[in-house]
């Protein structure tokens, strides 16, 4: 099943060459938190790469919005960029950081991942959710999103997926609020008496933090490139929201002045993987995984990104606040802020997301929700 996802390179006489999609050279590759030697481990970088979850263009799907779309071509980039942030962030929670997928993968875990993200209506963060959600976000259907624009999206979607077990915030004004997302991750329980100081955790939310960021007007400010760098080697990354001008792109990893990157900018045909057992479920499978990675110039970057982390655990989120503190609020024009509580001039923060995610709720499939697109089950077309 290798030759559905694999790419062949040739010379113009037909010959099969390397592809270029790792540099020889004695830098180290940084992807998704993990530092690699680009010479002796090419063949671990190739097999990392291949385990993430490739989320392209489709077409043939039930046709969605007023339009009745088929296909997302042109315009999903960026929609399809956020399921492969959320894909990573699930196998991490659900699996493990190191998972390793093969063409012969049948876990029952990973299978439930990966039928998050299909076309169909009953799925948590299909294109269909995705978009539809969007509405409510100002963008219609067929609408090109930008990084925050997912990101508020994938927000919102995560509440109504239990089995995810995922907190996702958003940080707001180029700042991370700590006293937010303890609040946001923290599962408190009552000890039964009347004081209400009296609270002790019992559990954390693993938390998908994303950090919207313009950093420059119409190209990267190279001022920035050090603290890109930084995200990027942190334990917690897991990518950056990105691309190039009007062409978003999964930005997973870096190496020297280079980013590393998955291309959603493929046309493969809607299916379903359900059990993994036939072979066109198999192939379908294999659209899901890309063994090469691409690169292009961090200055070549679009300047709208949205930073991504995933902290499992409070440790996890302590050490990544330390990361921040200790390194990139050292450079000279920090990506971001970080700070204890809320700015005084943003107000009092809303419970309503962390009263929707402590709430439980019906099973997704369940729940009767206003952006379904219709009541029609799901056909492959």
């Amino acid at each position: 099943m290798d030759a559905v996802f694999d790419i062949c390179y040739l010379t113009p006489d037909g010959n099969n060459v390397e592809p270029d999609d790792i540099p020889k050279t004695k830098e180290s590759v940084w992807i998704l938190g993990k530092k690699y030697s680009p010479v002796q481990d090419l063949d671990r970088i190739r097999r990392d790469i291949t385990s993430i979850i490739w989320c392209t263009y489709r077409k043939g799907f039930v046709p969605i919005g007023d339009e009745g779309l088929t296909s997302d071509k042109g315009w999903g980039c960026m929609l399809r960029c956020g399921q492969m942030v959320l894909g990573v962030a699930l196998t991490r929670i659900h699996l493990a950081t190191d998972w390793v997928w093969t063409a012969e993968t049948r876990d029952p875990t990973y299978l439930k991942i990966i039928q998050r993200f299909e076309e169909r209506k009953q799925a948590p963060y299909s294109i269909h959710q995705v978009a539809l959600m969007g509405a409510s976000e100002g963008k219609e259907v067929g609408q090109w999103f930008g990084p925050n624009t997912v990101a508020q999206v994938l927000k919102k979607l995560a509440v109504y997926d239990k089995w995810s077990s995922l907190v996702i915030h958003v940080a707001l004004d180029n700042t991370v609020v700590k006293e937010d997302i303890l609040q946001q991750c923290s599962v408190n329980s009552d000890r039964g008496d009347n004081n209400t100081d009296d609270v002790h955790i019992t559990d954390w939310m693993p938390l998908l933090l994303i950090v919207p960021l313009r950093l420059g007007l119409s190209e990267i400010n190279p001022v920035y490139i050090d603290g890109l760098k930084i995200c990027f080697q942190s334990p917690q990354s897991i990518g950056v929201i990105g691309g190039k001008p009007n062409q978003a792109l999964y930005l997973i990893g870096c190496v020297g002045d280079e980013v590393l990157y998955l291309d959603p900018h493929t046309t493969q045909r809607s299916g379903l993987v359900e059990n993994k057992i036939t072979d066109e479920q198999k192939e379908m499978d294999c659209s899901y995984h890309c063994k090469y990675a691409s690169r292009i110039p961090i200055l070549t970057m679009d300047p709208s990104v949205a930073v991504c982390f995933l902290c499992r655990t409070r440790k996890d989120f302590d050490d990544l606040c330390n990361t921040f503190q200790s390194s990139l609020m050292k450079e000279a024009q920090p990506l971001f802020e970080i700070c204890d509580q809320r700015p005084s001039h943003w107000g009092p923060s809303t419970n309503s997301d962390i009263d929707l995610q402590n709430t439980l709720f019906t099973e997704f499939e369940d729940v009767d929700r206003q952006f379904d697109d219709s009541d029609e089950e799901f056909e492959i077309l």
